[in-house]
């Protein structure tokens, strides 16, 4: 029975607002420390292998994407959400944690998330920016209202009450994730919502202006505009991983006797103004294209940084909140820009894979988390940080300008 695309939507949104869990390492990663001992560049590797099987998933989904069923995805995603948090919880060693939170979880969540993508996307041909805004709102903001939850009830005293905390959420990932595998519904090939008849319906619209061909990856990859993109991707997506993974650390320099409760609210409003920002950022690209979109993008990079440049040298706490509300800002951007791009550039036939092949820039960019950990336990300080945000920023805006029609 084919339901009103809005439901299907929500459905999308539940789904990767938990499967959005990996991203609040930063904060899910705290009492582990406590209790184990484990240094800050050790932790943070488990977020860059996370993040690198995330796109792995993602991968794998999009190339079996017409071959099966996408809810075998969605439930897939499910048991091996079960079976990672199940094995971290138990985790005496790195390697463990690696293994059952970094590759299990990690690639269920890039499976998860390309099955929403790819499929809820085919609902809304007429708002491709918007719908993915919306989705990955759910995305950004599942780091924040799960991890509150995680934090509320798990002490960082050295106890072993993380454990507990990652088994329940194996189990609640499970559920969420088995229950909305039914809403996964492709639309039939030729369908296009009311009033919509494949076209712009803005006549000035400047994506007109960049009118993209439909081909599958082994032409989109001969293109250098996909290239060009991919670098953008890259160094943006390092810049905010590097901010998400070591939020709470830098929280701590700048007031090192704030309440870890204070500490993880204001974390947390990465993830809150990610979210909101994934909607603007949709919205945008549908209204005046990618140019401008991506110029907007790379602006609210320099006058983030500037704010958490003050706001490491000045110690004030206060500034940090703004640079962080800049900062979820400006990293939402990317992933809207990246579904758009691709559906707009190179087709909606093939965007299962060719939005996968997008997707891998995480690979190389969640390597800034690993080199930010290691950057703050060679000079004590993620000032270090800031300086290697500003030169990714740089390039960002260089691959802007390199870009031209597909």
């Amino acid at each position: 029975m084919k339901l009103n695309r809005w439901i299907y939507a929500i459905a999308g949104v539940v789904v990767l607002l938990f499967a959005g869990l990996i991203y609040a390492w930063t904060v899910l990663s705290s009492p582990i420390a406590a209790s184990t001992g484990w240094n800050t560049g050790s932790l943070s590797l488990t977020f860059t292998i996370a993040m690198s099987f995330f796109c792995i998933g993602g991968f794998v989904g999009g190339l079996v994407n017409k071959k099966i069923n996408v809810r075998i995805n969605v439930w897939a995603a499910a048991a091996l959400f079960l079976i990672g948090f199940f094995i971290a919880s138990k985790a005496t060693t790195l390697v463990v944690l690696y293994i059952g939170f970094g590759i299990l979880s990690g690639f269920a969540s890039g499976l998860a998330y390309n099955a929403v993508m790819s499929t809820i996307s085919k609902w809304f041909p007429d708002k491709q920016g918007l719908i993915s805004g919306i989705l990955l709102m759910g995305f950004g903001l599942g780091s924040f209202i799960i991890g509150k939850i995680y934090t509320a009830k798990t002490p960082t005293d050295g106890s072993d009450a993380w454990r507990t905390s990652f088994m329940v959420f194996g189990v609640i990932l499970f559920v969420v994730l088995f229950i909305g595998g039914f809403f996964f519904v492709k639309p039939a090939p030729d369908y296009k919502p009311a009033g919509y008849d494949g076209k712009s319906k803005n006549k000035t619209s400047k994506i007109k202006k960049e009118e993209g061909i439909d081909v599958p990856a082994t032409v989109m990859l001969r293109r250098p505009a996909f290239w060009f993109y991919f670098v953008w991707a890259i160094v943006l997506s390092a810049a905010g991983l590097a901010l998400v993974s070591q939020a709470r650390g830098i929280a701590l320099e700048v007031a090192p006797d704030t309440n870890i409760g204070t500490v993880a609210t204001v974390v947390g409003l990465i993830s809150i103004f990610n979210g909101i920002g994934r909607i603007i950022f949709g919205g945008m690209y549908d209204k005046v294209g990618r140019k401008i979109t991506m110029l907007t993008a790379d602006f609210a990079f320099v006058v983030f940084i500037a704010v958490l440049l003050l706001a490491l040298t000045s110690k004030s706490f206060v500034i940090l909140v703004i640079a962080y509300i800049l900062g979820g800002l400006a990293y939402s951007s990317i992933t809207p820009t990246n579904s758009a791009f691709i559906n707009n550039f190179y087709g909606p036939t093939n965007f299962p894979v060719n939005f996968s092949m997008i997707n891998l820039n995480l690979i190389i960019a969640s390597f800034s988390s690993t080199i930010a950990g290691k950057l703050f336990d060679a000079t004590g300080s993620y000032l270090s940080t800031c300086f290697m945000i500003i030169g990714l920023i740089v390039v960002g805006f260089i691959t802007t300008f390199a870009i031209r029609k597909p």
